[in-house]
């Protein structure tokens, strides 16, 4: 059983439930009930997304198990599993329940779910199956020694926050669609609900556009990669891919069965060097360009103060936008130098025809970077898309109605939620997870610098220094991953695991439910089983 006991008390008295993210309310009752070869039981109310996940743990349990778990959908099964006349699992819909929360009472004849919709279903599975044995996550029949019971619990359990994403940089280094989606599942796992997927940048653009094909056939692809930390070195081994549409439809979609929304991101105007390699005509005429092999912020950016230049952003954020169903489009926004605007012809006179000036907000060529976030925001409102942008966002002034992704530690974001617009928190202090996560650098992989051990992770709270009538403006919390000096999916997983699980408590649990002592002795006993069955790649820092 999926149990944890307290130090000092007898072996059998069970005091809580190993499960990450921990549910906001948990009541241990007395006996455990038998999953193995136990009936589903599904009320006809029961949307048919929801059937159809629920049908899927039915066959997975039955495949492990070695005894099949039949499923039915017989008329009134919600009243009789209240009234105690049914066994086995019994879901039922319940509308009074808030979108992603649920209930789960498990007595020894039967275990009752209860949701709302389809995101509720989900979470509430993902809490069954870590109350399993961990062998239920597996792809072979177990063995008979193992024990299929579940402990008689009572749990109502709902997500502080709405957003709770991870976020994953394939511009800088390329992962196959396989590898994407194992990036989705240990998501789906700990219940974040958000991939944020940078698409683009300077050293590669990463997706299919119908009307701009040059962008894969020539800005997906450099000439060699830096090696290690030496900015004058060269690998000589030309490096690339890209996302076919039908590939971005396919993620999007396997993201959705599992409850997770896709959120793309197409930086702009500055990291857009691959693009400039394409089409040259949209710079300020500082090339030639070329795809970077090197990391860091290029100088050069894109010709705002051009028309052309904003009808080609206007084209590619439109066609982006038509491939994923998300309610919001990231625009990026951050380190954009105005070094070249300053220079430009195009864009002074662009900034004299808006009459920008330089004042208390900031410069001319801040506010003109204002102009293109507030014409890409106003455009994608057409599309029925708001727009996500990195703090730098909110240098000069800032349109209502964007949201502000809080990076550069919590200032911006304070500074944004207090000024009423709604804040996505990622400070690089607690959620920058190219970070190294030992102090000794010597014996971790290769990463961007910095030290972010899985406490500091933890430790995160999003509403801090915010006024209380300005939290709600809070919509969640984020890690995100850059890959650099990332480029193989197991260095991937390493850096993401188990920070992630920190990730996850934070963004779902309310303050005083979080306890890291009792998360750390779960990552331990319970979740690395998990992962090193599913044969993901994590470190094992937490341990020491």
């Amino acid at each position: 059983m999926a149990l944890c006991v307290a130090f000092g008390l007898n072996a059998k008295e069970v005091t809580s439930v190993n499960v990450i993210p921990y549910p906001q309310s948990v009541e241990m009752q007395k006996g455990a009930f038998k999953a193995r070869g136990a009936q589903f039981n599904c009320d006809p109310s029961v949307d048919a997304a929801s059937q159809r996940a629920i049908r899927g743990f039915a066959i997975q349990l039955s495949k492990i198990c070695g005894k099949t778990s039949s499923f039915a959908t017989p008329i009134g099964i919600a009243n009789t599993a209240k009234n105690g006349k049914i066994k086995g699992f019994a879901f039922y819909a319940d509308p009074a329940l808030k979108s992603g929360e649920y209930t789960i009472d498990i007595t020894s004849k039967a275990t009752v779910v209860t949701a709302s919709d389809r995101y509720g279903f989900l979470y509430a599975i993902q809490t069954l199956k870590q109350l399993l044995p961990v062998e239920i996550y597996g792809k072979k029949i177990a063995s008979d020694k193992v024990s299929w019971k579940i402990p008689a619990v009572k749990i109502k359990d709902a997500p502080r926050f709405g957003y709770r994403g991870a976020h994953l940089d394939c511009a800088r280094h390329f992962f196959s669609v396989d590898e994407v989606k194992r990036y989705l599942d240990v998501m789906a796992i700990y219940k974040l609900n958000r991939l944020h997927w940078h698409l683009t940048d300077d050293q590669g653009w990463r997706i299919e556009l119908k009307r701009y094909p040059e962008l894969t056939e020539i800005g997906a692809f450099r000439n060699g990669t830096m090696v290690g930390k030496d900015w004058e070195s060269n690998d000589g081994v030309r490096y690339g891919g890209y996302y076919t549409q039908d590939q971005i439809k396919d993620i999007v979609a396997y993201a959705d069965e599992l409850g997770i929304t896709v959120i793309p991101e197409v930086d702009l105007p500055g990291h857009m060097v691959a693009a400039l390699a394409t089409y040259p005509e949209l710079g300020c005429g500082t090339g030639p360009y070329e795809v970077r092999t090197i990391w860091g912020v290029a100088d050069q950016v894109l010709n705002v103060g051009k028309e052309e230049t904003m009808v080609f952003l206007e084209n590619v954020v439109s066609e982006v936008a038509d491939l994923f169903p998300s309610e919001y489009f990231h625009i990026g926004g951050d380190e954009c130098p105005k070094k070249e605007w300053e220079q430009s012809p195009e864009c002074q006179a662009k900034i004299q025809e808006l009459g920008l000036k330089d004042d208390e907000h900031g410069t001319a060529e801040q506010h003109l970077q204002n102009y293109v976030t507030f014409r890409m925001q106003k455009f994608l409102e057409t599309k029925g898309k708001r727009i996500i942008g990195w703090d730098e966002i909110l240098e000069g002034k800032l349109a209502p109605g964007a949201t502000v992704m809080s990076w550069r530690g919590a200032k911006g974001g304070i500074q944004a939620a207090n000024a009423g617009f709604d804040v996505i928190m990622t400070p690089n202090s607690h959620c920058y997870l190219d970070y190294y996560q030992a102090k000794d650098k010597k014996r971790e992989p290769l990463a961007i610098g910095g030290y972010l051990p899985i406490e500091k992770v933890y430790s995160l709270e999003p509403t801090d220094e915010i006024s209380p009538e300005n939290q709600h403006h809070v919509l969640g919390a984020q890690v995100n991953l850059w890959t650099e000096y990332i480029a193989s999916p197991q260095h991937l997983e390493y850096m993401l695991l188990p920070r992630l699980l920190a990730l996850s408590e934070v963004a779902w649990c309310q303050p005083a439910t979080k306890d890291f002592e009792r998360f750390k002795q779960t990552v331990i006993s319970h979740e690395f089983p998990i992962l090193k069955l599913l044969g993901y790649s994590y470190c094992l820092e937490i341990e020491k």
